[in-house]
């Protein structure tokens, strides 16, 4: 009983001894525990980041009117804006390839978020300069800022010869405009804008047209595909301020991106490009054919790089 007593005894000792390195080791090669914290930490500092949303339109344009997109600071963008005359025209016009009105612009962005710019339009021989500067713009994370908003004022004088025995010196030749350009990219593929509108002509032709116009332009982007996008335009003129003899401007077209410029073809009834004609000069019934195809084509040119 002794002796079986002293192998038991050995026995345990032998177990022990074994077992205890076998666990050193193990510890050893076992790898340490998650960093949860540090992972829970990483995604909240993720989350509270602010970031910029950007392009929520691909050009500073959207069809006629403007988006609330700037050039950025040091660019320099040449902007051909052209169209053709109605589809309805007929044959003998070849459904308005032989008509054509042109406006050409440039565009300079001063800082990011203030850009200037010019442009002459063979519609009434008419010369326009606009200011445009991003007041706010959209972020995400912590106090984000749900949408962009840009302020626009444009001046337009129309040099063309009168002959009609009224009054057309330099400040009667004169039109403004001020928008406040509303948009919100609401995913990578639709963005939404509303620009309420007021134009002010200083000379109006008749007793029945108004000095003062108001406006509410609602627009939208949809991406199609990454270098496609479907664009719609229309803006809508209060009905007591709107001359009774036009009607509202609505567009429809397609953005396509080439590398270093932005080309966009489009349907509108209006043959102005400037907010001077296309809200106050605008006869063309859409949906009777009186359609006006057209392109935009913008180039960017990079005055002064970036830091």
């Amino acid at each position: 009983m002794a002796l079986l007593s002293r192998f038991c005894f050995c026995l345990g000792w032998l177990l022990l001894a074994g077992w205890l390195p076998a666990t050193r080791v193990q510890a050893q090669n076992t790898p340490p525990p998650p960093d949860l914290l540090g992972d829970l930490e990483r995604q909240t500092t993720d989350t509270l980041r602010r970031e910029l949303v950007a392009a929520t339109f691909k050009g500073t344009r959207i069809i006629n009117g403007h988006s609330v997109e700037t050039p950025g600071g040091g660019t320099l963008v040449f902007l051909i804006s052209h169209r053709f005359g109605t589809l309805n025209s007929g044959a003998y016009n070849f459904f308005g390839l032989d008509q054509a009105t042109i406006r050409l612009g440039l565009e300079y962005g001063a800082t990011d978020r203030l850009t200037v710019g010019i442009g002459r339009s063979s519609l009434d021989k008419t010369y326009d300069g606009f200011l445009k500067y991003q007041a706010l713009r959209q972020t995400t994370g912590l106090h984000a800022i749900p949408v962009s908003v840009t302020l626009f004022g444009s001046s337009a004088l129309t040099s063309l010869r009168y002959f009609d025995g009224l009054d057309h010196t330099l400040p009667r030749r004169l039109t403004y405009t001020v928008q406040a350009l509303v948009a919100r990219r609401f995913s990578p593929g639709l963005s939404v804008q509303l620009s309420p509108t007021v134009v002010h002509r200083n000379l109006v032709d008749t007793r029945r047209q108004h000095n003062d116009v108001y406006a509410l332009g609602v627009a939208g982007r949809q991406k199609l595909n990454k270098r496609t996008a479907l664009m719609l335009e229309y803006y809508y003129r209060l009905p007591t301020t709107a001359d009774p003899s036009t009607r509202n401007a609505l567009a429809a077209g397609f953005d396509i991106e080439t590398g270093g410029h932005v080309f966009q073809l489009h349907v509108t009834n209006s043959q102005g490009m400037i907010e001077r004609h296309f809200l106050t000069q605008t006869t063309g019934n859409f949906f009777d054919g009186d359609i006006y195809f057209g392109f935009n084509v913008a180039r960017n040119f990079t005055l002064k790089p970036r830091l």
